[in-house]
């Protein structure tokens, strides 16, 4: 099969990936996957323009991650069958075009399908990834999809900023208006400096090779395991990151779009862990790692509840648990381009689509939930969804982690 461990020794990569390149992937991926996460600070104001009640606004998010979802079963795994640059690229120009929709959508329903379809080819974020992981050495492997975990961790977090500060300049169309801009000059960018990929050696048909991605996970109980903990640990992010707008735009704290932007900067925390996290996965430390970012994750919500009462508590929980996050993450993606690095687009394609499921779990429940019971109703759920993650990663620490390799140009 295209995913056996004799091509496994045959295609690994020994030239590496220099820095800047790692760097220009890191920029490209972090642009890319803001555009997901602008709407989380805007949900108040669109839902005042469309007439949308506030306890279904949550849909706005929840289509976006639906389309992302989708684009990671149906796009991501081509690049185990063309040429990654030129998927690349064709993914960047139809970003802009669908950008270019929701900026201008003047109907609830045109707004929606523009969202599902932005969020559909911003899946060229794990193309990245992919193509980032298979450049990389094995032993560089883990630090090269930590470094641009950091960047993808930072367009998360400062996506929510900028679109806050942009919202209060021009208003919410102007948010996608400039990442249009943004994403084409993106691309011109990668025109330019991506580098031409060989021939991919799976010469399976494209349904063929779709339907080789649940074999993946379901042969390769590693591979579940991850992508189960990736499902739970984004529920727990986007249960936080959904909600937290609806307390601070409303009295008594009435905050600004770009006041409640700031708070996805001191987020940033999080991408500090990912190299880490990486270069920690190299070495073999992937478990343990995963354990005591699990734990934390838990812990930062204690302090998070604590909204009502303390905002430098809540700071300080977000910190935490964006720092735990983004270390399971990295963790994850570094264990399984280890155990099938000539498979990188369809396990990254299937491992996000567990992460899909779960943020787009957190938006919808997190509203209902805010709805239903304030703060406090959000924090259990938060809360819930880390604790079943913790508990699920210690029930799977008997299971071997790694699958003997061959040294590069080297056969076993």
């Amino acid at each position: 099969m295209a995913y056996g461990h004799s091509n496994r020794a045959r295609n690994t990569p020994c030239r590496g990936l220099s820095r800047i390149a790692t760097l220009i992937f890191a920029v490209a991926a972090g642009l890319s996957v803001a555009n997901i996460y602008f709407a989380q600070p805007l949900l108040a104001s669109m839902a005042q323009d469309f007439g949308i009640a506030p306890a279904a606004i949550g849909l706005v998010v929840t289509l976006t991650q639906v389309g992302y979802g989708l684009g990671l079963i149906f796009i991501v795994p081509l690049g185990d069958l063309i040429d990654r640059r030129r998927l690349i690229v064709g993914q960047g120009v139809l970003s802009v075009i669908a950008l270019v929709i929701v900026a201008t959508a003047r109907t609830k329903v045109i707004l929606l399908v523009g969202l599902a379809t932005m969020g559909l080819f911003a899946v060229v974020v794990q193309v990245l990834v992919a193509f980032a992981a298979t450049l990389a050495t094995p032993a560089e492997r883990g630090k090269a999809v930590g470094m641009v975990t950091s960047g993808i961790v930072i367009g998360i977090l400062a996506a929510r900023f900028i679109s806050g500060f942009l919202a209060d300049l021009g208003g919410w169309r102007a948010v996608y208006l400039t990442s249009a801009i943004l994403t084409a000059a993106m691309v011109g960018l990668l025109i330019r400096v991506l580098p031409r990929q060989p021939s991919p050696e799976n010469t399976d048909g494209y349904i063929a090779t779709l339907r080789s991605i649940p074999v993946l996970f379901l042969r390769d109980r590693i591979l579940l395991v991850r992508g189960l903990l990736a499902l739970l640990i984004f529920a727990t992010f986007s249960t936080f990151w959904t909600a937290l707008v609806l307390p601070l735009s409303t009295p008594p704290f009435s905050y600004s779009h770009s006041q409640i932007g700031l708070f996805g900067l001191v987020g940033m925390a999080g991408a500090l862990a990912a190299n880490g996290a990486g270069r920690l996965a190299d070495r073999g430390f992937g478990p343990w790692t995963s354990g005591v970012s699990l734990a934390l994750l838990l812990a930062s919500w204690g302090l998070i509840a604590l909204l009502p009462v303390s905002l430098p508590l809540l700071l300080a929980g977000v910190v935490v648990l964006d720092l735990a996050v983004q270390a399971v993450h990295v963790t994850n993606q570094s264990i399984i381009f280890e155990r099938h690095p000539e498979a990188g687009s369809r396990l990254v394609g299937g491992y996000m689509v567990f992460y899909s499921i779960g943020s787009a779990l957190g938006a919808i429940t997190s509203t209902m939930a805010y709805a239903q019971a304030g703060w406090s109703g959000v924090s259990m759920l938060g809360a819930a969804f880390s604790a079943a993650a913790l508990l699920f990663w210690g029930t799977t620490l008997h299971l071997p982690l790694h699958r003997k390799e061959a040294l590069c140009g080297k056969d076993q």
